[in-house]
């Protein structure tokens, strides 16, 4: 444990799609990332303007880190998730983490990407052309060859 050091709760904002959820961690400049992401959690660590900052999201629902649209990118401003759902077609959750209290406190909603759910016939998905190529979470898992498996049970 580090003595003395105070981790700060990055800001993350959110959004979804029946198929998947877009995650914003708000931080510039980000050093010394550690991102960790599971089916039903994110782990992010990593520095900005001199303060460490560290979060753990236990997602609401199962994600699925191992598709091929699943992935990360660090941007000059902030750092950003488009990850699959494992199930991709089903009512929008609620919120983005199981836990009410910190949902309230620490996710927003991305309204620059928020739609209602009724509306994505028209919307569409997301526009992860931003994203530049992006880091691919089952390469970095060296989780090739899992792909096309599909779910089990699918």
């Amino acid at each position: 444990a580090m003595a003395a050091a105070k981790t700060d709760f990055p800001p993350v904002t959110w959004a979804q799609r029946k198929d998947s959820v877009f995650i914003t961690i708000a931080l510039a400049d980000v050093k010394d990332e550690k991102i960790t992401l599971e089916g039903d959690k994110l782990e992010f660590s990593g520095k900005s303007g001199g303060k460490d900052y560290a979060i753990t999201l236990e997602f609401f629902k199962e994600l699925d880190p191992a598709a091929e649209e699943s992935k990360y990118s660090v941007m000059p401003r902030e750092v950003h998730f488009h990850v699959m759902k494992k199930e991709t077609d089903e009512e929008y959750w609620p919120r983005l983490i199981k836990d009410k209290a910190l949902a309230k406190s620490h996710t927003k909603i991305d309204w620059s990407r928020y739609i209602d759910e009724d509306d994505e016939a028209e919307a569409g998905g997301f526009d992860t052309s931003g994203m530049g190529g992006g880091m691919n979470f089952a390469n970095m898992m060296g989780g090739g060859g899992m792909g096309g498996m599909g779910g089990m049970g699918g």
